[in-house]
């Protein structure tokens, strides 16, 4: 029997950690002069202008214009505005666990407050010059640490010139209604979303991929690359690394360094860590679990590891449930 393996490709990668979970989301109606303050960003929002037009105005970087039919992807934590125009002063702010507060008196702002059009829908009217569709992943596991890594604090996509996608108008079809399993769906449709335009956004020339990414085209930093990220807790050395890519030890040592910026060891075990912390904010995962599944059966090494690699203890980042507390492994997933 031929059993087939999935290739891993570079997008693959940069988006597998993608996974919403009770995202925010809502479409909003408004006329100018209008502008929303995130103080507390989620780790990545995105936004989509479906009609009018709008700035994204990033506190550590330039402001950026939005046309009909434009999506921004912003990554936090930093401060952020969107607005009708750079200079509109923020007349709400948006602080994390979805709490708003007036910028005049900072009273919290309820959200049964703000007029509604829809059980996500706000406005006046569904007839305002601006329509925008906002998501926030605000939840520190939803997001990959590969993909926040690469990209800047604010990447627009422009409007696709066949019209909106199938993902979009599934997306705001569903933000007019109420329906049972409405979040599960929502979520599934933001994710869809995120990555057809991270597609996108990587394919244009002003995109500034990661060291990585752009090495996985070098016929011998390349091959090595794909062979990490199809297997990263196979206990790999330099000269199994070399062997993928064909070319001596010591060629293959200097290659990849040039290429990627870092040595391979040290990349992968920078790879390894990355996926920890993310196994590690989903609740129900332990320490040693972690580890195992990250191809360490030494917690302590695992633990010294993830330290100097994120700076913190990886006990610091276990979502819901105590270190110490047992969880059901899922099968095939531990290395021996």
């Amino acid at each position: 029997m031929i059993v087939y393996a999935p290739r891993v490709d570079p997008m693959t990668d940069l988006l597998r950690g993608v996974r919403a979970n009770g995202a925010v989301l809502r479409q909003s109606m408004t006329a100018p002069p209008w502008c929303w303050a995130n103080a507390d960003a989620a780790p990545l929002s995105l936004y989509v202008l479906l009609r009018g037009d709008a700035w994204v105005v990033p506190d550590r970087a330039e402001p950026r214009q939005l046309s009909a039919g434009d999506i921004a992807i912003v990554r936090g934590p930093h401060p952020h505005r969107v607005a009708d125009a750079p200079d509109t002063p923020p007349q709400v702010t948006i602080h994390a666990a979805r709490h708003c507060t007036g910028v005049t008196d900072g009273r919290p702002v309820p959200e049964a407050e703000s007029p509604r059009l829809g059980p996500r829908l706000f406005g006046e009217a569904h007839d305002a010059p601006v329509s925008l569709v906002t998501g926030a992943y605000d939840g520190g596991g939803d997001v990959g640490r590969l993909l926040l890594d690469a990209l800047p604090d604010v990447c627009v996509v422009p409007a696709r010139p066949d019209g909106p996608s199938t993902a979009l108008t599934l997306l705001t079809e569903e933000l007019a209604v109420s329906r049972p399993g409405q979040q599960l769906v929502l979520d599934r449709l933001l994710d869809l979303l995120l990555v057809s335009a991270m597609r996108e956004w990587f394919e244009r020339p002003e995109a500034r991929a990661p060291a990585w990414y752009r090495a996985l085209g070098d016929p011998v930093a390349g091959p090595a690359l794909r062979a990490m990220h199809r297997d990263p807790v196979r206990a790999w050395a330099v000269a199994d690394l070399a062997a993928e890519a064909g070319v001596s030890r010591a060629a293959f040592a200097r290659r990849f360094t040039e290429a990627v910026g870092t040595p391979p060891l040290a990349y992968l075990t920078r790879r390894r860590m990355d996926l920890a912390a993310d196994l590690l904010r989903r609740p129900g995962t332990t320490v040693s679990a972690a580890a195992r599944r990250v191809g360490y059966t030494n917690a302590f090494a695992f633990s010294t590891a993830f330290k100097r690699t994120h700076g913190v203890s990886p006990g610091s980042l276990v979502a819901d449930t105590p270190e110490e507390a047992g969880t059901p492994e899922e099968p095939g997933l531990v290395t021996p």
